[in-house]
């Protein structure tokens, strides 16, 4: 993905006031059918599947049988099929995951993303701005709910409610032959709203200031998806059995995780932002890492992801950040964020 088009903050700034354009076609992209996707995908996965009707979607995690994350997922229920979206990079261990586990069912795992790229308009106005398509059909008014798009010259798009920051947002799922003519209309759709074409740095800055974990920074295979705060987005405790299920569920029964992710307000003085991994302390015991950091536009201060052991996470908290010129305080706080955004 372009890292940006030259300008980051403007960038952040039309995610946040007006509109983006981003393209996300690097993500991994699969689709599951055959009479059997349904049962089969809800009995991999944390969160409901089954109930799902055409146009409906959920967020879900995909977790090893001792809890551990595989990756997370962006699931969408269309008409023929089960539409997965998820962090790049991860389609082969995904589809292996799957496969082992299809003995007599009718499931094909189907990699679409030569296929299908992905586009995303994010911000205030990203409805306005898909208007401007003049697609004909009515936007998905629910988070992760869909519509499917029969186009005369574009063929058949997908159009998801997903807001990737603070603000609304839609993915538009994309035939590969349309894809540079989609991207162009938006982007000119985007400028007449004031906005623009953005990348991933920007994309970055709404998603931290969002609170939300992304696979392969805040979270990975190391960690239990009820350590990464999914679960109240990704995870179902009254659906039935799955791989992974005895132990969230016994999390959840008889104890805590040892470590959560969290907010943390840094000082805004610092030379330099925190990099992945670096240590909190409180005291002289080490009780966690930085995951993500970022000076905040939005917020107009330091802020960062990171995991703080049970027993000094609670909002408030004072900790110790390690850092090359020594220890500096920073606060807990819950995710998301809870700050108050600068004025323009």
């Amino acid at each position: 993905m372009v890292n940006d088009y030259g300008e980051a903050a403007a960038e952040h700034r039309a995610l946040t006031r007006t509109a983006g354009v981003l393209d996300l076609s690097f993500r991994s992209r699969l689709c599951l059918t055959g009479a059997d996707r349904a049962r089969f995908l809800h009995g991999q996965v944390t969160n409901q599947v089954q109930e799902l009707t055409p146009g409906q979607g959920c967020y879900a995690a995909l977790v090893t049988a001792k809890g551990k994350l595989v990756s997370d997922l962006n699931i969408f229920c269309l008409p023929e099929e089960l539409l997965l979206d998820f962090e790049p990079g991860l389609s082969g261990t995904v589809t292996k995951r799957f496969e082992q586990y299809i003995i007599a069912d009718d499931v094909q795992v189907v990699d679409v993303s030569p296929h299908y790229g992905l586009l995303s308009i994010q911000g205030p106005l990203s409805a306005a701005v898909l208007d401007g398509l003049e697609l004909g059909a009515p936007l998905p008014r629910e988070r992760l709910h869909s519509v499917a798009i029969h186009h005369e010259t574009l063929g058949e798009l997908h159009c998801a409610n997903q807001p990737r920051g603070r603000q609304a947002g839609f993915d538009l799922f994309v035939p590969q032959p349309a894809l540079a003519s989609i991207l162009d209309r938006l982007v000119q759709s985007a400028r007449a709203h004031d906005g623009r074409p953005c990348g991933w740095q920007a994309l970055e800055m709404i998603r931290i200031e969002a609170g939300q974990p992304r696979f392969g920074a805040d979270m990975d295979e190391t960690h239990l998806a009820p350590e990464a705060g999914l679960a109240d987005r990704a995870i179902s405790y009254s659906k039935g059995c799955y791989i992974g299920q005895e132990v969230i569920a016994r999390i959840r029964t008889y104890g805590q995780v040892n470590k959560e992710l969290r907010g943390l307000l840094l000082p805004d003085d610092l030379p330099e932002l925190p990099a992945r991994g670096a240590k909190l302390r409180q005291a002289d015991r080490e009780v966690g890492f930085v995951t993500s950091a970022l000076a905040s536009p939005a917020f107009r201060r330091n802020v960062a992801l990171g995991y703080v052991h049970r027993s000094c996470n609670e909002p408030g908290t004072e900790l110790q950040l390690i850092t090359a010129q020594g220890p500096r305080k920073v606060q807990v706080v819950r995710l998301p964020f809870d700050l108050a955004v600068a004025e323009p």
